[in-house]
C-alpha cells in the first residue's frame, strides 16, 4: 500500500532522456522559474554539473551515464573505426566536473564496463543507451525502496508524528526519482509519522530554501524554513527526534561526506539526543576509502559566499567555500541504503553489509 501512495505522490523529476537528448532541469533558477534545457554533447553535460545545474549525487551520476551515451552516438556518426578510443576524453572531462559524489565515478564505470563487454559489435549504440536507461531506472527503484527501509526504522522508534529536520535537497531533484532522505521523510508523511520537516536553508546555494521548500510546499508536507545556525535551538527545545539527511560518499568504515554543515548537525543532535540518519544509495558507498579522511572534499569560488544574487554583499575579504564536511561514524544512528539497515555503522558492518548483498 506504502509503494502505492509513494508512487502517487511522485510530482517531481530533475532530468528527462528523449530523442537522443539529455534534458535537465536548472535548478540554479528554482523556485522562480523552471527552465529545462537540452544537451547533446558529454562536454555541455560535464558543464551543466559544474555549474550546478544538474545536482545531487545520484542525480550526477545519472547525468554523467548520458553524458557516455551522447558521446558515442557524436564519435560513432563520425569515427565508427576508432570511436571507443575518441571516448576516453569525454570520460575525462565528465569525470573532473565534480571530485566529492562518488556516483559520478561509479557511473562512469559502469558505462565503461558496459562498453568493454560489447567487443566488436557492429552497433553498439541501443546497448550503451540501454545502460544508461537502466542506470536511471535503478536509482528510482532503489530510491522508492529505501525509503520503506527508512520508514521502517522511523516506525520501530516511533508511532506518532514527529518533527524531522533535514539539510541541503535529497528529494527527487537529486536523484532520478523520489529522493533519498527525502525520500524517507516522504514516505513517513504517507505513513502520518511527519507532523513537520524544518529544513534548513542550507548555505551558500540555499538547496533548502531554493529546492527542498519548493518540492515539500508543491505536494503539501507541512513544512518550515529555518537558518542553518537554528538547528541547536530547535534541538534543545525538544521539537525535533529526527535529522535525516543524505550521502555524496561514504567511506568503508561507515564515515559519511555530505554537503557542508551536516558535520556539525550530527554533533548537535548527539548532544541533544536525536537520532541521526543517513540514507543514500550502496554507489556511494565507497569501499576504497579507509575513512573520511581520505574523501576528497570539493572547495568551490569563494563568490558563492561573498556574493548573492549577484551582488557582493561582504566586505573585502577572501573566503573559504568547503562544499562537503565529513561526519564520523559514531554520531550517526543508522545509514540506510537499498542493500538494507546499518545502525551504529562501523567497518565490519559496512563490509557485512556489501559482502551480504554481493552474495545474495
Amino acid at each position: 500500500m506504502i509503494r502505492e501512495q509513494m508512487l502517487a505522490a511522485e510530482k517531481v523529476k530533475a532530468l528527462e532522456w528523449r530523442d537522443k537528448t539529455l534534458y535537465l532541469l536548472d535548478q540554479r533558477l528554482l523556485p522562480q522559474q523552471e527552465h529545462w534545457q537540452g544537451y547533446k554533447t558529454a562536454a555541455d553535460v560535464a558543464l551543466a554539473i559544474r555549474e550546478m545545474r544538474v545536482r545531487g549525487a545520484p542525480a550526477i551520476g545519472v547525468a554523467a551515464a548520458f553524458g557516455i551515451v551522447l558521446a558515442a552516438y557524436q564519435h560513432w556518426a563520425h569515427n565508427a573505426a576508432n570511436w571507443q578510443a575518441t571516448l576516453e576524453a569525454d570520460f575525462a572531462v565528465l569525470a573532473q566536473s565534480r571530485p566529492t559524489a562518488v556516483n559520478l565515478f561509479w557511473a562512469l564505470q559502469e558505462m565503461r564496463d558496459c562498453i568493454a563487454a560489447l567487443g566488436d559489435d557492429k552497433n553498439p549504440l541501443p546497448a550503451i543507451e540501454a545502460q544508461a536507461v537502466a542506470i536511471l531506472n535503478d536509482d528510482r527503484e532503489a530510491n522508492l525502496y529505501t525509503a520503506q527501509l527508512g520508514l521502517q526504522v522511523i516506525r520501530e522508534a516511533c508511532s506518532t508524528p514527529q518533527h524531522v529536520m533535514t539539510h541541503c535537497n535529497t528529494g527527487a531533484l537529486a536523484t532520478a526519482g523520489f529522493g533519498t532522505a527525502l525520500g524517507v521523510i516522504r514516505a513517513a508523511y504517507l505513513d502520518g509519522l511527519v507532523k513537520c520537516v524544518h529544513i534548513n536553508e542550507t548555505r551558500p546555494w540555499l538547496q533548502g530554501s531554493r529546492l527542498t521548500a519548493w518540492e515539500l510546499v508543491g505536494e503539501g508536507i507541512p513544512s518550515l524554513l529555518n537558518v542553518d545556525s537554528t538547528a541547536a535551538h530547535l534541538m534543545a527545545q525538544g521539537k525535533i527526534t529526527w535529522v535525516i539527511v543524505g550521502a555524496d560518499r561514504i567511506a568503508a568504515n561507515g564515515d559519511v561526506a555530505n554537503k557542508i554543515g551536516t558535520y556539525q548537525l550530527a554533533v548537535l543532535a548527539r548532544h541533544h539526543q536525536v537520532k541521526f540518519m543517513v540514507v543514500a544509495p550502496s554507489s556511494t558507498i565507497d569501499m576504497q576509502l579507509e575513512s573520511g579522511v581520505d574523501i576528497p572534499i570539493e572547495e568551490r569560488e569563494g563568490a558563492e559566499i561573498l556574493y548573492l544574487g549577484g551582488q557582493r554583499v561582504a566586505a573585502q575579504i577572501n573566503a573559504f567555500n568547503p562544499v562537503f564536511d565529513v561526519t564520523p561514524a559514531d554520531l550517526i544512528d543508522v545509514i540506510v541504503t537499498e542493500r538494507g539497515i546499518v545502525t551504529q555503522p562501523n567497518k565490519q558492518k559496512m563490509q557485512a553489509l556489501m559482502q551480504q548483498s554481493e552474495t545474495s
